[in-house]
């Protein structure tokens, strides 16, 4: 009984980053800062989410497959980041500044 209930705590943990995940994903203003939020979702959220799942399986091969997708989720989520970030970078798009969107005039065009 007490292992269900710290279970689906984590779940409820996991799906709150997920939502904060998903609502700082709308409101960053470009693709750097959305990237935190993102790395946020897929490492914390569903983190918290499989780990919360480990107990609910009752097979312990299903156990293992949740505990080898949470440590595939771990090495792949940051340097999936790191490649979308190079890859912008590279392309030339610059990362927001508040100095670059005062320049900007009330109807939003620079």
């Amino acid at each position: 009984m007490i292992l269900e209930i710290i279970s689906w705590i984590s779940i409820a943990i996991g799906a709150f980053f997920v939502l904060v995940g998903g609502i700082g994903i709308l409101r960053m203003p470009d693709l750097f800062t959305r990237m935190h939020p993102a790395g946020i979702t897929d490492s914390v959220g569903a983190g918290f989410i499989l780990l919360g799942l480990l107990p609910q399986s009752g097979d312990w091969l299903v156990s293992v497959k949740l505990a080898l997708i949470f440590v595939f989720l771990l090495f792949t989520s940051p340097v999936a980041t790191h490649a979308l970030a190079h890859a912008a970078l590279l392309d030339g798009l610059k990362p927001w500044t508040k100095a670059r969107d005062k320049t900007r005039d009330k109807d939003g065009a620079p």
